[in-house]
């Protein structure tokens, strides 16, 4: 839509963008960081620690701005640096989150508290923080929320992310609602994803091979993948969506009663074989760990 008729409202500006992406460092935020810079974008990474090594990708570089998202005041202070050093924020993606493996019972409910407040309370503060500055500047700005599919199904051993990011899901839809036209926002739901960390979650490659087979897509989620699909609903071709809940988790997860099934297995053996061959070529091309 040409500029100026007002469609592209929550786009952004139309030069070189501003993207601040939360825990952008390493996996999926680092995957969303490299696809903005390959637009061109200006790429800001924030996180407590820098990264062991740069993010760059097509010749640029990602800047880190240390920040603690828990912390209100830090997040404020994050937000007005951008303004005064960039002028503009265009696109905000809070990315930062995670969880260790925990059942309920395991643990108090003050240890459950700290998981939503990292996956659910950081990205309000962050998005409230970020509103004002896109609000009144021209072409407004686009809030990407980075939920889970375990936001989506039960959860056992992460309940208390599985609830954080349903939550996260519903605020970006009534956000969406609020702060429309001016803000887009939208929800990015990945499924399971090829990090420096799956190996902690899903094992060796046995793990990985096994973990794979549940996926109809025969594999993990690439964090440059889930980085396209960031720079697509950032874009002017996105123009019109918000409030939306994008999927990328390669069709989602082979329902456990097909495995339990005493019948119509042919299916089962040829996803199998598929599997086996992405994780050998994955490990056979797998980067060291960051």
């Amino acid at each position: 839509m040409p500029a100026g008729t007002g469609h592209t409202r929550g786009t952004g500006g139309t030069g070189a963008r501003t993207v601040v992406v939360t825990g952008g460092t390493r996996g999926v935020g680092a995957g969303i960081a490299r696809a903005f810079l390959r637009t061109g974008a200006r790429v800001v990474v924030c996180a407590r620690r820098p990264p062991d090594r740069p993010v760059t990708a097509a010749g640029r570089t990602a800047r880190h701005l240390p920040a603690d998202l828990r912390d209100p005041a830090a997040v404020t202070a994050l937000f007005d640096r951008v303004a005064a050093e960039y002028g503009r924020l265009d696109v905000l993606v809070n990315n930062a989150g995670g969880t260790p493996f925990r059942l309920l019972a395991a643990a108090g409910a003050d240890r459950h508290a700290r998981v939503l407040a990292l996956n659910l309370v950081a990205p309000l503060t962050a998005s409230l923080a970020a509103y004002p500055l896109m609000r009144e500047q021209p072409g407004g700005g686009c809030i990407l929320m980075v939920g889970s599919v375990s936001g989506t199904r039960p959860s056992p051993g992460t309940a208390a992310y599985g609830a954080a990011k349903a939550g996260l899901h519903s605020l970006a839809r009534t956000m969406a609602v609020e702060w429309a036209p001016a803000v887009r926002v939208n929800t990015l739901v990945p499924g399971m994803v090829r990090t420096e960390a799956a190996r902690r979650h899903y094992g060796d490659a046995a793990g990985l091979a096994a973990v794979a087979r549940t996926v109809p897509a025969g594999r993990l989620a690439e964090p440059d993948e889930i980085g396209a699909a960031a720079v697509f609903l950032a874009s002017a071709d996105a123009a019109h969506i918000t409030g939306a809940e994008l999927l990328v988790h390669g069709g989602g997860e082979r329902p456990a009663f097909l495995a339990a099934a005493t019948v119509n297995h042919e299916a089962d053996r040829h996803a199998d074989h598929q599997a086996d061959r992405h994780v050998d070529h994955d490990l056979h091309h797998e980067e060291p760990p960051a």
